[in-house]
């Protein structure tokens, strides 16, 4: 009979100086039993797994992420975790990845995190424990993640996809420069005559990349002498809004001196904020103007098109992989001395008119 692997719980603290041979005494089992409850949940009886999990958290026992992965041979699978797919960014992204892993002769396995860090722990150690040779990951924020210095501690090979890591850090990416881009995107709307722009995000808490975005406005409008607006936030990847964020966008563009433009920091958020303006009987571009930020197809079907800074998402995604791949053909996780990719990739983007941006009323 198959029996539901237990799983790692992402509550356990990260260890204080508690061994293996801890948590097998102070749950009443073997050592070898403690050590397949973390690398083989599958093999041992549910009630010991739980007694083993349970001692391991009142010990503060994480155990190595890695485990006997490293050890094993090469599987020829790659992990990969994006927040979601209901974002066509990362659809756009996972095809890219998709293709380049059929080149190149690599299986894939899918996780999404949903912008939870807890979650995203749990994830990872679930593709860990499936022995995937390296991950293709986003995570919600790179430069604050804990669960990313404890992978670089243990050498797990991964590169980040869409995170822009530091240019002089230890991390592998490939991404945009989210804040020159965004920068270039507002200057566009200075360029169209707009002078009272704001800027329509999801929670900053939630996303590195919005974070970076709005100051690439805050670099634009301070460049030009312009006052930063306050941001307005809406939930970041539905283009359905309640009536409560609709009187919360109302309020926000018909208010004396209000917006005559908004740069939205990922077009699904464009396309449910056109669809609130119409409902609040205001046309785009005539009343107000819109950019995105993105590049996905869906925004071109539009009418009118959306105008939006466009990053190359498929190609991110397949870029992620080669880097790597060439990682663990470099040998970087067992220390070997191969040259390997460069670590952070920039992308270029560009900026696409569309027909949602014209100059103020």
């Amino acid at each position: 009979m198959n029996r539901k692997a237990a799983p790692l719980h992402a509550e356990i603290a990260p260890s204080n100086g508690a061994t293996l041979m801890m948590v097998a005494k102070a749950a009443s089992v073997s050592l070898a039993t403690a050590s397949r409850v973390f690398s083989s949940p599958e093999l041992v009886r549910q009630d010991t797994a739980e007694r083993v999990l349970r001692a391991a958290g009142e010990l503060g026992f994480r155990p190595n992420l890695l485990g006997a992965k490293l050890r094993a041979q090469r599987t020829r699978i790659v992990g990969v975790m994006l927040p979601t797919l209901e974002n066509a960014v990362f659809a756009e992204c996972w095809r890219g990845i998709e293709e380049a892993a059929l080149v190149q002769g690599y299986s894939l396995m899918l996780v999404t995190s949903r912008y939870d860090a807890a979650r995203e722990r749990e994830r990872i150690e679930y593709l860990l424990r499936h022995r995937v040779d390296g991950m293709v990951l986003t995570v919600a924020d790179a430069a604050r993640s804990a669960l990313l210095d404890q992978l670089d501690a243990e050498g797990v090979p991964y590169v980040l996809a869409y995170n822009q890591a530091s240019s002089r850090g230890k991390r592998y990416s490939v991404s945009v420069d989210n804040r020159a881009s965004a920068r270039a995107g507002v200057e566009t709307l200075i360029a169209a005559g707009h002078r009272r722009i704001a800027v329509v995000s999801g929670a900053f808490v939630a996303s590195d990349r919005a974070r970076q975005r709005h100051a690439g406005y805050q670099d634009a409008m301070r460049s030009h002498g312009l006052p930063a607006l306050p941001p307005l936030s809406l939930p970041a990847h539905t283009p359905t809004h309640t009536p409560a964020e609709i009187e919360h966008v109302r309020r926000v563009v018909t208010a004396p001196r209000g917006p005559t433009a908004l740069f939205c920091t990922n077009d699904m958020l464009a396309i449910g904020v056109i669809s609130i303006l119409k409902r609040l009987g205001l046309s785009v571009p005539r009343d107000i103007s819109v950019l995105g930020y993105d590049g996905i197809a869906l925004g071109g079907l539009l009418e009118p098109p959306l105008s939006t800074v466009v990053q190359p998402n498929s190609e991110i995604g397949a870029r992620a992989l080669a880097c790597l791949l060439a990682r663990l053909d470099a040998g970087s996780a067992s220390g070997t001395q191969r040259p390997g990719p460069a670590r952070a990739t920039l992308l270029p983007h560009v900026i696409r008119a569309g027909a949602t941006v014209a100059p103020p009323a």
